[in-house]
């Protein structure tokens, strides 16, 4: 071989390593989007899971716009969480270079999901169940959501933060028969999520985040609804009375320029 020609081959293996370099250097640029929060979030009420013990899904909002945004996604949301479990096994995926962040958390906190199944009990008063709940979105609920967005905030800076809230879930129609949850009930349990949000959304200003208001575009898909976008009573019943894969997609629609 000549020493051009071994000079050329050089030059086009050089190329070819550096065409390598470059490219696993794009990759790893992707932006990073962590997604944080409780069932609400992980998609407890799609039916599908890729991880069965937190039930997070591929139907996710979180999964849905991450591929649209061009993000690699960390998803940490897990069913059952609370604002301690997301500062004790969440947050320690953010770092100084994620650029997306959603929280949906609040909503075991204050024993939401442990309120309606006793107000669907029957022959069950559950106003002071209800009640309760609501002391604690008022009392405690503040300072556990202060902490969540402290850390956020001191471990991704410059991430863009889009905190997201909670749907209605009733229309005021009795449609389950297995369900005995009265209008008056349900109005209380509305009344009870606006709440909910209204004291997140105070919380998420306070910390310079964006709210992602999500019940007026839920009004008409409740529970009872056609077509509805959260689940009635279920079979298994951790599935009810969250939002299923419509209601997902409707989720993502709204996070995504949220987020952009």
């Amino acid at each position: 071989m000549s020493r051009t020609s071994k000079l050329l081959t050089t030059l086009l293996a050089l190329a070819a390593c550096a065409g390598t370099v470059l490219a696993g250097t794009a990759q790893a640029a992707q932006p990073g989007y962590v997604a944080l929060g409780d069932s609400y979030a992980s998609g407890t009420g799609t039916r599908e899971y890729i991880d069965a013990n937190c039930q997070r899904s591929a139907y996710a909002y979180a999964s849905l716009v991450a591929p649209r945004i061009g993000a690699t996604l960390s998803f940490q949301a897990c069913s059952g969480a609370k604002t301690q479990d997301v500062l004790n096994n969440q947050v320690g995926a953010l770092t100084a270079d994620t650029k997306y962040v959603t929280v949906e958390i609040g909503g075991n906190d204050i024993g939401f999901a442990d309120v309606i199944k006793q107000c669907a009990l029957p022959f069950k008063d559950c106003t002071g169940d209800i009640n309760d709940a609501e002391n604690k979105i008022r009392t405690t609920l503040p300072g556990s959501l202060d902490a969540v967005y402290t850390q956020i905030h001191n471990r991704s800076p410059n991430a863009k933060v889009v905190v997201v809230g909670y749907p209605r879930l009733f229309n005021g129609q009795e449609c389950n028969v297995l369900a005995r949850i009265s209008p008056q009930e349900q109005a209380q349990l509305n009344s009870g999520a606006d709440l909910l949000d209204d004291t997140i959304k105070g919380r998420a200003s306070a910390h310079g985040f964006a709210f992602l208001d999500v019940r007026s575009a839920f009004t008409g898909h409740a529970v009872c609804d056609n077509p509805e976008w959260i689940n009635g009573l279920s079979n298994p019943i951790g599935e009810s009375y969250h939002p299923n894969r419509d209601g997902h997609a409707a989720m993502a629609r709204l996070v995504q320029p949220a987020l952009t």
